[in-house]
Parts: structure tokens; C-alpha cells; sequence
């Protein structure tokens, strides 16, 4: 009866820990905007590639206003490499600000594309 509990018990630990490791705490979406000279400089083509280098999904878009808009979905470290890079862009860019602001959804995306 022992040996029945404690495989029970051991069951359920490595039940706990898969459902700890796909927590949905270790992924993130955030709407993100760029600022400067973001358009007609590649930088949409710039952050597909660089998106698919570290592992993000999601999209980026020219906004009517002169900047890029992009969603970003990954975990942490994703995240922080890819928003590093915004900060300033391909070579012909100029960045002056990037802001960026966490987004609940049930979305996922499974590619990175341009819009």
C-alpha cells in the first residue's frame, strides 16, 4: 500500500512540475511602438529577421503617424533580446523612443510577419 501511495504522490509531483513548466507566466505579448526615422528605412524587414533570430512572434506594421507598431509574443529573455534590439534598428534607422505595453490575449501567434 505504501508503494501505491508513493507512485501516486510521484505522479502527481511530475504532473505539478509539467504544468509549472508550461506556465503561461514564462510568456509574454507586448504591443510595442518605435519612433524616429522607422519608416522607409527596412525596418519592418529588419525586425521579421531579427524576430525569427531570437524566437519571437507575432507582427509589425508602419502606423499612419510615422512610427512602427509591433505585438511581440515569447517568453522573458525573448522579450528583453528583442526590445533591446528596437532601441535601434537596423543601420539606417534612427530611434528616438520605443515604448511598450503589456497585452492579455488569448492569441497566439505562431510566426512573426509583417503587416
Amino acid at each position: 500500500m505504501f508503494l501505491t501511495l508513493h507512485l501516486q504522490v510521484a505522479r502527481l509531483q511530475t504532473f505539478l512540475l509539467m504544468k509549472t513548466l508550461a506556465s503561461p507566466h514564462d510568456f509574454e505579448t507586448l504591443a510595442v511602438r518605435i519612433t524616429g526615422k522607422v519608416q522607409g528605412v527596412g525596418f519592418r524587414l529588419a525586425t521579421v529577421r531579427h524576430a525569427h533570430m531570437v524566437g519571437v512572434t507575432g507582427w509589425v506594421r508602419n502606423a499612419p503617424d510615422g512610427s512602427v507598431e509591433a505585438l511581440l509574443q515569447g517568453d522573458p529573455d525573448q522579450i528583453d533580446r528583442m526590445l533591446s534590439w528596437l532601441h535601434h534598428g537596423p543601420p539606417a534607422a534612427r530611434v528616438d523612443e520605443v515604448s511598450s505595453e503589456r497585452e492579455f490575449t488569448e492569441r497566439h501567434y505562431d510566426r512573426f510577419e509583417q503587416h
